[in-house]
């Protein structure tokens, strides 16, 4: 461990601690001791035993106690369950609606703390962005907080605002994190994916949380995507007062379709705010390839004529134009009723070794998939069932789904959810039937093909160009004994590590022995004279070192 790290390590052992007594408070202290954990920190052992879960508490539900431990750990720990909950790909069947129910709601931080934050941000002009900043909080979460504002120019204004101090608190508890994550892939095997890749996973998105500029550039981007769209719109981004930790935004004024009542709008209306949002969503998913990965009902206002508005843009997913192509290969193999291509498309999605193809329970799984949509057309195909039901599928068999595919079926689901909310009788398939078949389209039809025989004819063209030139340099290289092959064989490092704990093993083991032999050949001698003398001495001596470096060594192995 290079000392920068240890230093860090030495900082977070109080945080270490603290997260490990919330674990055990909440009857986890089994899986501390199961996974060693209480053994990373100074008297974490004792931590574990504090306190054994009585049987009330065994009774309530993993997920139930999880989503409360991550509550009273705080805004790095919540946020990680938010992510969670959109990445059902990486827990348990039912965990994922338990975490949407973690509660973000924080006492505001005092306005005096953030003017300050706002002072640093716009060193001495402070005064000449902004003509007034409301001090009380219209919203306050674990990440940032949002006050009323008005530019200078006069312009009604949101303002976001980091919380003081958030970043040095994630970054602290990532760290730790990463810790733990590399200490349970170090000890345990077969987990079925990597803990310290979800880690580093769940540290870019927090990345991206606490970066409002990120925030701000996706908002723009998506307001400029509609800009020819009279019923959708963003809020607009003041980027004179906005910075990386300050995201001054447009103020929009409308109801958040969370709160609709009864009776505001007609059954017509509600109608057409659906078609709208269904319009919108699908068009970012399946067209532009750049979405809202949250449009939840508490993310969309409804303006007047029932037109509509997102905020909150900061989770946002990308669809390349190949994965695009893929999901388009999905729709169209499902309906053809093709179980090799639906499997081709499997294993490219989930980037998983192609040896899958040939296994007889994953054959079965995903013909049973297309069994469910055999008798549908795309008339009748539910676009957001297929692609829950084929990422369920991938994850039985631990193949990977890519982070933005998940946000797009979630964004895709969770669309459809607002619209069985909101208007039931709306016809959502059937509405979005003309995107799925200008996807399909677009990597079939003819203009497609016509693009993809001259990709291919450039592509053989420039292979035929180069291979004698790579022909030539490989017989040049054959000739000179040039010609290298590098192996890389997985696994060599833990047993090269297993093979150095040996040797030093092996060499305490002699010098133990060492000493045993001749302190005893000592005390013979000394027996041999008739006295006892300096050389007695020596040998209890020997003896000593012996029987303590055995001792230590025990316990080092036991702690290990």
């Amino acid at each position: 461990m290079k000392p920068t790290s240890a230093l860090r390590t030495i900082r977070n052992v109080r945080r270490a601690r603290e997260i490990l007594t919330v674990l055990v408070s909440h009857g986890f202290g089994d899986v501390v001791q199961e996974l060693g954990l209480d053994r990373l920190v100074v008297k974490g052992l004792t931590l574990a035993r504090l306190k054994k879960p009585d049987a009330e508490l065994k009774r309530v539900p993993y997920s139930v106690r999880i989503r409360q431990t991550l509550e009273e750990l705080g805004s790095t720990f919540i946020k990680l369950g938010q992510i969670l909950a959109t990445r059902p790909d990486l827990i348990p069947p039912g965990w994922a609606e338990e975490f949407r129910k973690l509660q973000d709601d924080v006492p505001q931080v005092e306005f005096s703390k953030i003017r300050a934050q706002l002072e640093a941000e716009f060193p001495d002009r402070l005064d000449d962005v902004f003509q007034s900043i409301e001090p009380e909080a219209i919203a306050a979460a674990s990440i940032a907080q949002v006050h009323r504002a008005v530019l200078k120019d006069g312009s009604p204004v949101v303002l976001k605002i980091l919380r003081p101090g958030i970043r040095k608190q994630i970054r602290s508890d990532m760290e730790l994190l990463r810790f733990f994550a590399a200490f349970v892939e170090d000890h345990f095997a077969n987990l079925g994916y990597s803990p310290t890749d979800v880690v580093d996973q769940f540290a870019r998105e927090l990345a991206r949380e606490v970066d409002l500029a990120h925030e701000a550039r996706s908002t723009d981007r998506l307001r400029r995507d509609f800009k020819d769209n009279d019923n959708v719109s963003f809020p607009k981004v003041y980027w004179e007062a906005s910075t990386d930790k300050v995201l001054a935004l447009e103020e929009i004024k409308g109801v958040l379709l969370s709160r609709i009542e009864d009776g505001q709008f007609t059954e017509d209306e509600l109608r057409t705010i659906v078609a709208t949002g269904a319009d919108a969503v699908f068009r970012q998913c399946l067209e532009t390839g750049f979405f809202h990965a949250d449009p939840h009902p508490g993310n969309i206002f409804v303006l007047p004529d029932c037109r509509i508005c997102f905020i909150d843009c900061g989770m946002t997913g990308h669809i390349e134009p190949a994965l695009a192509e893929l999901l388009a290969d999905l729709v169209q193999s499902v309906v053809n009723v093709d179980l090799d291509r639906v499997i081709d498309v499997a294993i490219s999605i989930g980037d998983a070794d192609p040896v899958i193809a040939h296994d007889r329970a994953f054959r079965a799984d995903v013909w049973e998939f297309i069994s469910r949509f055999t008798s549908s057309s795309f008339d009748q195909l539910d676009v957001g069932d297929l692609l829950q039901d084929f990422f369920d599928r991938i994850r039985r068999h631990h193949l990977r789904c890519p982070a933005d595919m998940v946000f797009l079926i979630k964004a895709i689901t969770t669309i459809e959810g607002v619209g069985e909310q909101i208007a039931p009788d709306f016809d959502i398939i059937g509405y979005v039937r003309p995107y799925i078949e200008r996807l399909v389209r677009r990597r079939y039809g003819i203009r497609a093909m016509r693009r993809r025989l001259q990709n291919s004819m450039i592509g053989y063209s420039q292979l035929a160009e180069d291979l004698p030139r790579q022909v030539r340099s490989l017989m040049v290289n054959l000739e000179r004994n040039r010609l290298t092959m590098n192996v890389q064989h997985e696994g060599l490092d833990r047993l090269g590590e297993r093979i150095d704990r040996a040797s030093v093993n092996i060499a305490d083991a002699l010098f133990v022995a060492a000493l045993v032999v001749g302190s005893s050949i000592l005390i013979l001698a000394d027996t041999a004279s008739g006295t006892t003398g300096v050389l007695t001495v020596l040998a209890i001596i020997g003896y000593a070192v012996a029987a303590s470096l055995t001792v230590s060594r025990i316990l080092f192995r036991r702690r290990r």
